[in-house]
């Protein structure tokens, strides 16, 4: 890489501690008298406010968050099924249709859209409205 081929745009030449009084940044190098910030290796964890109590620990606590324990599912519709080749809808054929992503682990089937093809499916879960447009277009459902 050439310097006339760096890249333009809001790139700034890096602040140069240390090298006498003159430039601003001399003597303790921005970083102020003692301290830990003075230090190195130094750096400021979210949401420290000085030895102040954090704000987030002020606050009260309110709800529960089911992320924690949320198993991921991969979503398909039942007017997505039309691109799937053959008659046979499983986690094989739907990663070949590009449906889902390779690394998907559970697929569940919802019921948006129509169908006029009959589909045997085997998915990990399935809604009851999808369930009876597969069975209404002939198709059969297992899980």
């Amino acid at each position: 890489m050439k310097e006339s081929n760096l890249p333009k745009g809001p790139n700034r030449e890096k602040k140069r501690l240390g090298r006498g009084e003159g430039n601003g940044h001399g003597k303790t190098c921005c970083r102020g008298h003692k301290g830990a910030g003075a230090r190195s290796g130094y750096s400021l964890r979210a949401g420290f406010e000085g030895g102040q109590m954090p704000l987030f620990r002020k606050l009260p606590q309110r709800g529960f968050s089911q992320a924690r324990f949320r198993k991921p599912c991969a979503i398909v519709n039942v007017a997505d099924l039309e691109k799937v080749e053959g008659d046979i809808v499983d986690m094989v054929t739907l990663k070949a249709a590009g449906l889902v992503r390779p690394n998907a682990t559970k697929i569940k089937l919802l019921g948006d859209g129509d169908i006029s093809k009959s589909f045997k499916v085997k998915v990990d879960l399935i809604s009851n409205s999808a369930k009876a447009k597969i069975e209404a277009a002939g198709g059969e459902c297992s899980l």
